[in-house]
């Protein structure tokens, strides 16, 4: 490991999440790892775009951009500003990392931005087309703004890379398989990466020594099975859309259902897959909203249907976790992380009910009492396999890779 200079530690890294109408943003002083400014620049090119920007506790908003080049060049124009800043010039930002959705099996961890990696992101658009081109117009974007500056990128799907092919083959024909590159990818891996990375130090153990489920819940939502530190299957396929029922995605179906959609509805399989992402989940099944928390609040009232998409939801978790302990034969931990699996503590609850005779049991006490932000054991002394909840924090192990990569430069 190459030695931390005085250089290296005091960089400022800033880290970048572009969508299709939107670009956030976090700037890190790595000496701390701490979160100097962040924000977001919503609704790009449309009516009422606006830049969010906090810093030291404080929040200003600025009128948005047409483009992501300008929204680029706008939130680096705020950085600087003499009154609100956070730092004197551009170049005290010693690099940038992007975050890029698909990174198929080309990309099996994060690296330097060159003319050839922007270009294979975009051919890879084909497996994430909601989301790679955004990806690489944001990072197109930067780069013309601020040409001289390392950037790195940073894939959600390399972290599977490690999975072995009986986890990530279809069983479709081998000849396809090869030709079109058809198979799981899984995402939220620099999620998962994070989580892993903190319960060793919780478990006081190298990393390469931990067994454990990671349950990332939120509005898009992925489980994974971790062993000696790496994924080894995960819950998500090709694309977003396989697993569980998230917000608005229908998770797991029969292939067969897409046909018979598309012939009684009359759409073609481009709107049912839109259908499928889009209107589904706990939107589709409760009929009024994919968030979690309003959706709770319909259950609660006695909303039949608003309780059937969380007892869905925490049913196709369950059955998941059921999964990846007979894979794993067994687990370290299980580690809920996400919006939902950091502040659902009823969510957590119903997943993990029932499993007394797999040896996991939940305090229901330490459940319903946690301290949100700080990681806690939430299992009970007699439970065999801890349960913890560890906050995620993609934006830090991003802004890691691109201090690592730039330092070995």
């Amino acid at each position: 490991m190459k030695k931390e200079t005085e250089q290296t530690k005091d960089m400022k890294i800033l880290v970048i999440n572009a969508g299709s109408s939107s670009l956030k943003y976090q700037l890190f002083d790595m000496n701390g790892e701490k979160v100097i400014a962040k924000g977001n620049c919503e609704m790009i090119g449309l009516d009422g775009s606006v830049i969010s920007y906090k810093r030291n506790g404080k929040e200003d908003k600025f009128p948005g951009a047409k483009n992501h080049e300008e929204a680029i060049t706008k939130i680096l124009n705020i950085l600087i500003d003499k009154e609100i800043g956070v730092i004197e010039s551009f170049k005290e930002i010693s690099a940038v990392g992007h975050r890029v959705v698909m990174g198929g099996s080309k990309f099996k961890e994060s690296v330097l931005i060159t003319e050839k990696v922007i270009k294979e992101v975009e051919e890879l658009s084909a497996l994430a087309p909601l989301h790679n081109p955004a990806n690489a117009l944001g990072i197109r974007a930067c780069k013309k703004v601020m040409p001289k500056t390392p950037m790195v990128a940073i894939f959600d799907t390399a972290f599977h890379q490690t999975m072995p092919e009986i986890a990530y083959m279809y069983g479709i024909k081998y000849e396809d398989y090869k030709k079109y590159n058809l198979r799981r990818f899984g995402m939220h891996g620099t999620s998962h990466r994070y989580v892993v990375e903190e319960l060793a130090k919780v478990l006081k153990k190298d990393k390469s020594k931990v067994k454990a489920i990671t349950c990332h819940l939120g509005n898009g939502s992925s489980i994974t099975a971790i062993e000696n530190g790496q994924s080894v299957d995960t819950s998500m396929g090709l694309t977003p859309l396989q697993g569980l029922v998230m917000g608005t995605r229908s998770g797991d179906i029969d292939p067969t259902l897409v046909e018979f959609l598309c012939n009684k509805k009359n759409m073609t399989v481009s709107e049912c897959m839109m259908y499928l992402n889009k209107e589904c989940g706990l939107l589709g099944i409760s009929g009024k909203t994919s968030d979690m928390r309003a959706v709770r609040g319909f259950a609660d009232k006695g909303d039949a249907r608003s309780k059937l998409a969380l007892d869905m939801l925490s049913y196709s978790a369950r059955k998941y976790v059921g999964q990846y302990l007979a894979v794993l034969n067994g687990a370290d931990a299980i580690v809920f992380t996400g919006g939902i699996g950091e502040n659902r503590n009823e969510m957590r609850e119903q997943i993990i009910e029932n499993m007394e005779n797999l040896g996991i049991i939940l305090d229901k006490k330490k459940n319903d009492n946690f301290k949100r932000g700080e990681i806690e054991l939430i299992s009970s002394k007699k439970s065999k396999i801890k349960i913890y909840v560890i906050p995620t924090d993609e934006e830090l192990m991003m802004a890691r890779d691109t201090k690592d990569l730039v330092s070995k430069k």
